[in-house]
């Protein structure tokens, strides 16, 4: 084969294998049961024998841990539970020497109740400079008793916290995570200070957290929603013209933000998370603004030919417009993993069955690991950048099982335990087939791990060919020697069937219940299962070379 290698200089990131290390369980090096950096270091030769070309890491900054993490109250060091930051530029000096790219996440609309400035606001008194870091508001009602709005919080309840004074704060996410003023100037500045910290210390690029809601519609009186900010997390809210989300002034910040990136040679990246509507997603990618958004609504997509086709072309020619290439993701820290999802009849309401403890309905194991190394050909054979999460190539189920006093997601408790939350897709790895928390670290696990954990172990699948493990490792191999060429286009299908080529790499995946031909004299470069008689079986994918016409 004549195909360029991995791309690389300063847009290695288009077409890149981004691997989601989920810090607190990934890997365990000090045995209390809470994933750390050196636990991280540890193992990232596993990332790059898998043959990904970058990790990203969830926030390991100095948090009260509220929501995981994502309440920050110091963004320039480590929280002591993940290490410290001598930890960290070893980690990044070992990313580095492996070939890989190092992106960590930024959490800028929000910070912990227990950051400094926070701190300072509930000590100062209304209308003070402290206070206008955040959203402080009046309530209202004759004594103001009642919150300033009827938004709502993403964790369940108001969006809205009163403090002894009488005023309210406010919190799309959890009460102790208050949100910024980004209309506030002296809010810009330190978060591009932040940028320059981390970016100084050598990460090669940044992961936004929630990047379409930093900015809100403040102007008095406040606007209510009457029910619109109430869209599950990553989920577009209902029309374009919402308070705080998704309002065209975010992409001031973003503006100014990739002039900070641009400083440095080679420049540093950003990918937004942005849970915005397919046509509103090209523009946080826009040529001055961010490289890449994730693409929940691939995410999203229910296994069915027609919507991955249309979702496919969708992405694709939304980015192009702006000239990038799209992400493509099947599983985060956020949702139900996929191999459940897609075990699941089409439209499981994932939150009623989790709540059931995965029992009903019952989910089809098999057909669900089936459409799952199906998936990952399909997505891996795609023009742009594939985010993995963590576990993903060991085909990971979701741990739908969890008794409810292990959880601690505060989507549980501030639901009034009407959601048991997002720890099912948490649950830390397993790297052996035995002993202490399956080889996570020399203790126990912060979330318990089911009984036969161990045989989704990396020990139990390296070596085995038909392995989740070995398919992954396969096609990051594969793909990687097809690199270089961004061009796409369908090819002729039949009913319930996908085909198309990425240059000389084609790709057909069947979504229908009986077998299709494959090409004549077609030889399988890759498959996720056995192509017995020149036939794709259903829940099925296979790579093959496209010879010149």
């Amino acid at each position: 084969m004549t195909h360029s290698t991995s791309r690389g200089g300063t847009d290695w990131w288009r077409e890149s294998v981004v691997y989601q290390i989920y810090v607190p369980s990934f890997a365990d090096a000090d045995g209390d049961g809470m994933g750390d950096l050196r636990g991280v270091t540890d193992r990232l030769g596993h990332i790059a024998e898998l043959g990904a070309d970058a990790v990203w890491l969830t926030p390991f900054y100095r948090s009260p841990w509220a929501d995981g993490g994502y309440d920050v109250s110091d963004y320039r060091d480590v929280d002591p539970r993940h290490g410290t930051l001598d930890d960290f530029r070893e980690l990044l000096d070992s990313a580095h020497a492996l070939g890989l790219k190092v992106i960590v996440d930024i959490v800028p609309n929000h910070c912990s109740s227990e950051h400094p400035w926070f701190v300072e606001a509930l000590a100062s008194p209304p209308g003070s400079p402290a206070r206008d870091r955040f959203v402080f508001r009046d309530g209202k009602g004759p004594n103001g008793d009642e919150p300033p709005s009827d938004w709502q919080s993403k964790f369940g309840g108001p969006a809205w916290t009163r403090v002894p004074d009488g005023q309210w704060y406010m919190h799309i996410f959890a009460a102790e995570q208050p949100d910024l003023n980004w209309e506030n100037p002296e809010v810009l500045a330190e978060f591009e200070s932040i940028l320059r910290f981390w970016s100084d210390l050598g990460v090669d690029g940044f992961r936004v957290d929630v990047a379409h809601g930093m900015r809100k519609d403040l102007t008095p009186p406040l606007r209510d929603t009457h029910g619109r900010d109430s869209a599950p997390l990553n989920a577009p809210p209902e029309g374009h013209d919402h308070p705080f989300w998704d309002r065209d002034e975010v992409h001031e910040i973003h503006r100014a933000w990739r002039k900070v990136l641009d400083e440095y040679d080679p420049p540093r990246i950003a990918v937004a998370e942005a849970g915005v509507s397919e046509a509103r997603l090209p523009l946080y990618t826009r040529p001055d603004e961010l490289h890449q958004a994730f693409n929940f609504p691939y995410l999203r997509c229910p296994w069915n030919a027609d919507a991955f086709r249309r979702i496919i072309d969708v992405s694709l020619a939304g980015a192009r417009s702006v000239g990038t290439l799209p992400t493509w993701v099947l599983s985060n820290h956020d949702v139900v993993r996929h191999p459940s999802r897609y075990a699941l009849p089409e439209g499981t309401d994932t939150v009623a069955w989790l709540m059931a403890d995965g029992r009903e309905p019952v989910a089809d194991v098999e057909r669900g690991r089936r459409r799952a190394r199906a998936a990952a050909l399909l997505t891996l054979a795609l023009p742009g950048t594939t985010y993995l999460y963590q576990g993903e190539e060991l085909g990971l189920p979701e741990v739908a099982d969890l008794p409810r006093e292990a959880l601690r997601d505060p989507m549980w408790e501030r639901t009034g335990h009407a959601r048991k939350g997002r720890d099912g897709c948490r649950v830390p790895l397993p790297w052996k087939r035995s002993g202490p928390s399956y080889g996570f670290g020399p203790g126990g696990s912060w979330l318990p791990q089911p009984d036969g954990w161990g045989e989704y172990s990396v020990e139990a699948q390296t070596g085995r060919p038909d392995s989740f493990l070995e398919l992954y490792r396969a096609a990051l191999k594969i793909r990687r020697s097809f690199l270089g060429d961004e061009g796409f286009a369908w090819l002729p299908s039949r009913e319930g069937e996908l085909a198309f080529r990425k240059g000389a790499l084609e790709c057909r995946v069947n979504f229908s219940d009986t077998p299709l031909p494959l090409p004549p004299s077609a030889e399988p470069l890759l498959a996720g299962g056995e192509c017995d008689g020149g036939m794709l079986p259903p829940d099925t994918a296979v790579w093959l070379e496209r010879r010149p016409d």
